[in-house]
């Protein structure tokens, strides 16, 4: 038996509110909102005590979904600063296909986004850049060019 989908990505977070506001903003949809805790957590996790909060945001279509999570117990560890570049090893970024990469990019600024590069142009298929949104995760933005020169 092989894999179904993917399920969801997870994202631990230390702001909540603003990292559901980004998304949301990109224009997913909130799912749902809740707290994990107790032994099932504790032994998926491998951690002790576990206890967070997290929020499930999807994407239009229902078919992607981002787990975000915010620790409350045990805390959550920040090895490093956030504004890392993207070749680090295990770093991740998320990308999204979009209508209006530079609206896109307009309405996540005021949510505290901002370009890691710029919007570069793949031949004349795509509009495509790197935007670090709340914790420095690095979000991924895709705009195909439809017969364009």
């Amino acid at each position: 038996m092989g894999v179904q989908r993917m399920d969801n990505v997870g994202i631990v977070v230390e702001d909540m509110d603003a990292a559901v506001a980004f998304f949301l903003e990109l224009g997913l949809e909130l799912e749902g909102r809740g707290e994990v805790q107790g032994l099932f957590a504790d032994r998926c996790t491998g951690l002790d005590g576990v206890h967070c909060e997290i929020a499930m945001v999807r994407t239009p279509d229902g078919r992607s979904r981002l787990e975000l999570a915010k620790y409350r117990n045990p805390a959550a560890i920040t090895d490093g600063p956030r504004d890392r570049p993207h070749n680090i090893v295990g770093t991740h970024r998320v990308m999204f296909a979009v209508d209006d990469i530079e609206d896109t990019v307009a309405r996540l600024r005021s949510h505290g986004g901002e370009l890691v590069g710029e919007i570069a142009r793949f031949e004349d298929s795509y509009l495509l850049c790197y935007l670090r949104g709340p914790e420095g995760i690095i979000v991924g933005l895709a705009e195909q060019l439809h017969g364009e020169a």
